[in-house]
């Protein structure tokens, strides 16, 4: 607690003092001579001194003054009698004692200065010894970080040094480490307790620097307090304090929080770089892993256990495209760095989270990471149920994700299961490869198997044939043409007209267009490729041909 007036009144200087009431365990932390008016003078848990020099004839003016030292939140009064008040009043004394307030009567012959010179030699003693005990406190908590030890253990070291209970929680707000803080009040301040909470502005402490970034926090009649851990001006967690009085928030102990939060922000400062170590450990892994024909030998396999994979299970490969609607994608596309990077982070934050969190419920192991624009993930599956499974995953991770990222949606491309000699690059080319097809021939967010790609890929595979491409030139020269110069959109007509199976209201309908409009459209089409959309062959040769320059926009 510091000095006390018990402490003051055992000094020498007051061996012949008269103590008027009882003396109160209240902190000293200054000693000054004040006289009538009190005015704004007087400041919390100082020692006034006062000879009642105007006052002394004037009862009700003495009681004023005594009223306003009071009020001024003082740690006690001490009148010099002899001279201008040779005894305190009664009404006095009473007022005092009905206020719990320290009243003391000094002889005349007791200077000032020696008083003053006394408790400010035993303030500075005190202050000097809580200078060394705060900084054995910021030696042992900064030591506690340096040699591994946790959040735990800083709350120990703090609630030993304060008596205080404490409690440590991340930017999440969860708690991390705790030392007999109420569970109550984090479940409240967390919202998992439907109770009512304010924030209000506390009373000043001392002149102590923190105390001006102390939160406090009422709940019904009770209340704690909360002080921000940053680092680079960062939100990285918080320390909540619930003291049993204001009081115990001395100066010493507000220094003892102030070191904490320089040890709570080394240590998250150190947890998120081993954490992005690890990251990036396992990041440039995987990518090697899914870019490169690696051979699955001991040594893979033994680095993979290391970051807390297992490479003998069956995986299958998606691979997902991710888009955001315009306003997002303009924020993001922003040209300053950091909102990018830190937009990017964020995203593939809780993309990651959604994975990690889909994969634990279905009880199924997971490796992800990420690459321009792309995620891609492992997902353990059983060769007979890879696809339900797959479903399951995505369905788990995407409804998740659009509650926490409003407007993105990601298409996929799904791999097959794993076989003999089947290595992790040639099931994410699968996946890459199934990714392009479904986003030429479906809309954002669709999925697309392998298996569901063979007559796409024997297509693509024909249209590498040089008479082929030929023909499908001849046949689509004019309509590409036509479309880039008219900035019209003859070929996806086509492409819905035979969707639709050449019905031509239901074509209609789903361009949305008139159906002498949609007529006029085909009659441009059989007219610039020379084909009769009501021929058999003709018809056949143009969906081909389509087709092929499609497949060949995806290759490019």
């Amino acid at each position: 607690m510091g000095v006390t007036v018990e402490d003051v009144m055992q000094l020498p200087v007051f061996k012949n003092a008269k103590v008027l009431t009882e003396i109160q365990a209240i902190p000293v932390e200054w000693i000054s001579v004040i006289e009538t008016p009190v005015e704004n003078f007087v400041r919390n848990h100082e020692f006034v001194l006062s000879t009642g020099i105007g006052c002394g004839e004037d009862i009700a003016a003495l009681e004023q003054y005594v009223h306003d030292v009071i009020r001024s939140e003082a740690s006690a009064l001490a009148f010099a009698t002899g001279r201008h008040i040779y005894k305190v009043p009664d009404r006095i004394i009473q007022l005092a004692e009905d206020n719990n307030f320290s009243l003391i009567e000094i002889p005349w012959e007791v200077r000032f200065g020696d008083i003053l010179q006394e408790v400010f030699r035993l303030i500075a003693r005190e202050k000097e010894t809580e200078q060394q005990q705060a900084e054995a406190v910021r030696q042992e908590l900064i030591n506690c970080v340096l040699n591994g030890k946790g959040l735990q253990e800083i709350t120990t070291i703090l609630f030993n040094n304060t008596r205080i209970p404490i409690a440590i929680s991340d930017h999440n707000k969860q708690i991390r480490a705790n030392q007999q803080f109420d569970r109550y009040f984090i479940d409240v301040l967390n919202g998992k307790r439907e109770e009512e909470y304010q924030l209000v502005t506390p009373s000043a402490f001392s002149d102590h620097p923190l105390s001006h970034y102390i939160e406090k926090y009422q709940i019904k009649d009770e209340s704690c307090y909360q002080l921000t851990i940053l680092s680079n001006y960062k939100k990285q967690g918080y320390l909540l304090f619930k003291p049993v009085e204001d009081e115990q928030l001395s100066w010493i102990v507000l220094t003892i929080l102030e070191h904490a939060l320089t040890a709570c922000a080394l240590y998250f400062v150190k947890e998120n770089a081993i954490e992005m170590t690890e990251i990036r450990l396992k990041d440039n892994f995987l990518l090697d892993l899914a870019k490169t024909n690696i051979e699955i030998d001991k040594s893979l396999l033994s680095k993979a256990q290391l970051l807390g994979y297992d490479l003998d299970k069956s995986y299958i490969c998606l691979v997902g495209d991710i888009r955001f609607k315009k306003a997002i994608d303009d924020h993001i596309a922003s040209d300053d760095h950091s909102v990018k990077s830190s937009s990017m982070h964020s995203r593939n934050y809780y993309i990651q989270k959604e994975v990690t969190h889909a994969g634990d419920v279905l009880k199924r192991d997971t490796m992800t990471t990420f690459d321009e624009g792309e995620v891609i993930v492992y997902l353990d599956a059983d060769a007979s149920t890879y696809s339900k499974t797959a479903n399951q995953f995505l369905d788990l991770v995407e409804r998740r994700l659009n509650e926490l990222l409003a407007g993105i949606t990601i298409s996929w491309g799904i791999s097959c299961p794993k076989e003999k000699d089947y290595t992790f690059h040639q099931s994410y080319e699968e996946a890459k490869a199934a990714l392009k097809i479904g986003r030429q021939q479906h809309e954002d967010g669709d999925r697309t198997f392998f298996s569901d790609t063979r007559m796409n890929r024997l297509l693509m595979a024909l249209s590498h044939e040089r008479e082929i491409e030929n023909i499908v030139e001849e046949t689509l020269e004019k309509l590409i043409q036509y479309d880039e110069k008219r900035q019209t959109d003859l070929i996806h007509t086509f492409i819905v007209y035979n969707k639709y199976n050449s019905n031509v209201s239901q074509t209609a309908r789903a361009l949305n267009l008139h159906r002498q409009s949609l007529l006029h459209r085909l009659r441009n089409i059989e007219q610039l490729t020379g084909l009769s959309l009501l021929d058999a062959d003709d018809l056949f040769l143009l969906e081909l041909s389509v087709r092929l320059w499609m497949l060949k926009k995806v290759e490019e």
